[in-house]
């Protein structure tokens, strides 16, 4: 340490061990502010979030989302297990749910799809196109459940969405205004089914073999449901992880009074976290929820280090406060590099362009310096004010019988293994190394927010079934749209060859255009013109004007993008192509409600159901549509001016693997049919967000991994003034990244959220152990001058403070195993995998490459 560094550790520990009601205060204090800033949490799992607001593909599903009206959507199912839900009580149910749906405060009435809500489009006696609800009131007969059945099967835009192909399932599909209502509203209609007799209307409810079984399903319940439970799960989990933690230390020290002081570290180091997390207006996200989880066993580890090297320094009748202090001056260096360098693997994820990860690392990295400040100064204030009854007790209770407990007949075990066979250790370390390298070359990354449900959860469960009995649940969007810049008002008056009896009609119908709004000037125009046409009775004015109504009305035609055959024809024959894909369920557009009406309007057959050759045409079927009871469904599939549209994808997966190869499918369509000039294409829907993020996360992570891989390197090489030693703290870090992440790619598990984040845990805590071994193998080869003799002695206090940590972080996770959320479940597997296998290629794969190289490293220690 400089001499600095030491003055600064000497009046810390000074004020620690003398003044220590001071440091009870002042933490209290803290404590007590950061707890008082948790009545402030907001919870946030909306995987929208991940990407910055103002990130360009966020920006156009939003703007998607309000041109076309499009809500976000819960999705209700049933299905009938006789296999037929077109029976007439199966329908008197669903037109009591949806009755039911209509009443709910958050859901946008008039956008709601069921039975009851949508048109069935006919022809009328007279030949005439006919809109008529499809389920006015519920059929009093199965005859009459039968008709709607016929009526849905010659509507492709209802049937595999509203009603499954083969007649045993429907769903309501419920649009909300906001989507974090998703969980209150979907609770309130779980609450109806509970209470109503929807779920036995098909029989007798002692016959629940023919119950009706109802689901509810959609990325915005699922979102928010994860939330509740997310909530719940970190007032579970943390305690649960702090009470296993206490029961490990006890058994490693057996004296209640000693294991209190990390405990405090661990519950004062999460508090104030999250507290500041939480008053900096920060929103709990799927990651920030982890963060308490994370910190707990982390913040213990310095304490357990100070507590193993204290034990086995004091001897009764020395004053406490002495041998804390020369403890943590000895213990100081290795504790404030490991501090850093797992910081610095945690801060490293700020460099990815994800804000939930960004904040996740920013606050764990800031947890991790603040148990060390804490443990720097609570630990010897608190053992310093311990009785010598105490103290004498913890002597008589840790080194009774000390060389026979079961931890260090392990390490005695690992001993032998570590020093008698370096080669074998060597090449099998580097054949498992290499197999790892191929592992991770065979690593998937996909992610879905349903997913992070357990398989047998009703979520999952809905999930599964509605995707089975229909097109899909999961919804992305193909806008085309022009980019050719209709020709202005202003410009088309002012290259018109207008007499000049005209010039104040002129400036007149300027002024009076400029407050119209730009879709709405054209028609304006018109008007004018034929008012004008009205009123003059000038040959040449009558003759210009006329030639200005055609030019005007040749623009308005033009400017319809999506009235124009061949770009309707655009559509449809892109369709065709995606029927032919598996991946896509369904997919509609304009051109299904053009072909119906068509159909309807000429002989209500079969062969009529084709797209108008003429773009009047088409502007007549989509005329006659607007006349429907819901004429604001057109909206969704096209703009009022025709220049966007869109095709709906149903995808029966929200996985990401699955939406990027519909992107490439979409992509060598269109490599292979270019679309018209001034056409062009994009992406939107949740499903497309998904992959974005989870695109940039990967990219942004392996930046965040590889820099802070170098910056821990180059600590390592200052803090040992070595290069050699610097390298030789990179390898159990090298060593249990590789096989990590390779065995990921090995056992076929996603490469998702909570693995990616891992990388920076990995990162920073495989080095602890090595940065702890090295440091002390250094200081005791000074004393002993001898490389046999120097590792013998690593294997007794240092190994067991070592095994100690691993044991505490590893096991401190287990909880999470108990988790009904995923996410939570995979964390605690891999993290407790990282400390078992860090630790062990600590213990073994070090001192076997300090033998077979002792000419370079013990030159240097």
């Amino acid at each position: 340490m400089t001499a600095l560094s030491t003055r600064i550790v000497e009046k810390l520990l000074w004020i620690s061990t003398h003044k220590g009601k001071w440091v009870y205060a002042a933490l209290l204090a803290i404590v007590l502010f950061c707890a008082f800033q948790m009545r402030l949490i907001a919870i946030d799992t909306d995987p929208e979030n991940m990407l910055e607001r103002s990130h360009p593909a966020r920006t156009f599903h939003n703007e998607t989302k309000q041109t076309f009206a499009m809500f976000d959507a819960i999705v209700v199912g049933v299905i009938a297990p006789t296999g037929d839900i077109f029976t007439q009580q199966s329908l008197v149910a669903i037109d009591n749910l949806t009755q039911h749906i209509l009443s709910i405060d958050g859901v946008v009435e008039r956008d709601v799809m069921s039975f009851s809500t949508v048109d069935n489009i006919s022809q009328g006696d007279q030949g005439e196109l006919v809109f008529s609800w499809m389920m006015s009131a519920p059929p009093e007969s199965d005859v009459e459940a039968k008709d709607i059945a016929s009526a849905i099967s010659r509507l492709p835009m209802l049937e595999g969405t509203l009603a499954s192909s083969s007649g045993n399932a429907a769903a309501i599909y419920v649009p909300i205004k906001d989507k974090n209502e998703s969980y209150r509203i979907a609770q309130d209609i779980r609450l109806f089914l509970e209470n109503s007799d929807t779920s036995n209307s098909n029989a007798d409810s002692r016959d629940s073999s023919s119950a009706l079984q109802w689901h509810i399903t959609g990325l915005p319940v699922a979102e928010d449901q994860f939330g509740v439970e997310m909530f719940v799960q970190m007032g579970i989990a943390a305690p649960a992880a702090g009470l296993m933690i206490f029961v490990l230390l006890f058994v490693f020290f057996r004296n209640l009074t000693l294991i209190s002081a990390p405990m405090v570290v661990a519950m004062a180091t999460v508090i104030i976290t999250m507290g500041a997390l939480i008053g900096m207006g920060f929103t709990v996200h799927i990651m920030s929820s982890m963060i308490a989880i994370f910190l707990m066993p982390i913040a213990v580890v310095d304490s357990v280090h100070i507590l193993s090297e204290f034990s086995d320094r004091y001897k009764p009748g020395q004053k406490a406060n002495e041998v804390i202090t020369t403890v943590v001056e000895h213990l100081f260096k290795p504790m404030l590099f490991t501090s850093l360098t797992s910081s610095a693997g945690f801060f490293s994820l700020m460099l990815t362009p994800i804000p939930p990860v960004q904040i996740f690392g920013a606050y764990i990295g800031f947890g991790i310096l603040l148990a060390f400040v804490i443990t720097l100064t609570f630990i010897p204030a608190y053992i310093s004010r311990m009785s010598g009854a105490s103290l004498q007790k913890l002597q008589q209770s840790l080194h009774k019988g000390k060389s026979d407990t079961l931890l260090q007949r392990g390490i005695d075990r690992v001993r032998y293994v570590a020093l008698n066979y370096k080669s074998v250790l060597i090449i099998t370390f580097a054949m498992v190394s290499a197999v790892s390298v191929w592992g991770i070359t065979q690593i998937q990354i996909n992610d879905n927010p349903v997913r992070w449900f357990k398989s047998d959860h009703e979520i999952r469960v809905a999930d599964r079934a509605l995707n089975q009995a229909f097109a899909g649940t999961y919804n992305a969007y193909i806008v085309i749209e022009s980019s050719r810049e209709a020709e202005g008002v202003e410009r088309i008056l002012a290259t018109s060859q207008l007499p000049g009896s005209l010039n104040q009609w002129k400036q007149e119908t300027l002024t009076l255009l400029r407050q119209e709004t730009e879709d709405n000037r054209l028609s304006q125009l018109s008007l004018r013109i034929d008012d004008a046409l009205f009123e003059i009775t000038d040959d040449s004015a009558i003759t210009a004007l006329e030639a200005l109504s055609k030019r005007v009305e040749t623009i308005k035609r033009e400017s319809k993008v999506f009235q124009q055959p061949e770009n309707v024809a655009l559509l449809a024959n892109l369709q065709a192509y995606l029927s032919d894909q598996a991946l896509v369920g369904k997919s509609q557009s304009l051109s299904d409600i053009v072909k119906v009406v068509n159909r309807e309007l000429r002989s209500g057959q079969d062969k009529d159901y084709v797209l108008p050759t003429t773009q009047a045409a088409i502007a007549q079927t989509l005329l006659q549509y607007q006349s429907s009871h819901r004429p604001q469904d057109l909206w969704h599939f096209v703009t009022p001016d025709y220049q966007k549209t869109l095709v709906w994808l149903q995808l029966t997966s929200g996985d990401n693997q699955d939406m990027t190869q519909v992107i490439k499918l979409v992509e060598n369509y269109f490599a292979q049919n270019p679309l018209p000039e001034g056409l062009r294409y994009q992406w939107a829907g949740k499903a497309y967000l998904n992959v974005v993020w989870q695109e940039n996360m990967v990219a942004g992570m392996l930046e965040s991994l590889l820099s802070a891989f170098i910056i821990v390197f180059l600590m390592m090489v200052l803090l040992f003034r070595s290069l050699v030693f610097g390298v030789l703290a990179m390898l159990p870090l090298t060593i249990t990244i590789t096989f990590i992440y390779g065995a990921i790619g090995i056992v076929g598990k996603d490469y998702d959220m909570p693995i990616a984040v891992l990388s920076a845990l990995t990162l920073g805590l495989s080095v602890d152990f090595a940065i702890h071994f090295l440091a002390r193998a250094k200081e005791i080869y000074k004393e002993t001058g001898n490389v046999n003799a120097t590792l013998n002695a690593m294997f007794d206090e240092p190994a067991s403070a070592i095994t100690r940590n691993a044991l505490v972080i590893a096991l401190g996770f287990t909880p999470l195993l108990l988790a009904p959320l995923v996410p939570y479940i995979t964390v605690g597997i891999f993290l407790a995998s990282i400390m078992f296998i860090s630790a062990l290629v600590t213990l073994l794969v070090l001192p076997a490459a300090m033998i077979m190289f002792k000419r370079w490293v013990f030159k240097e220690a």
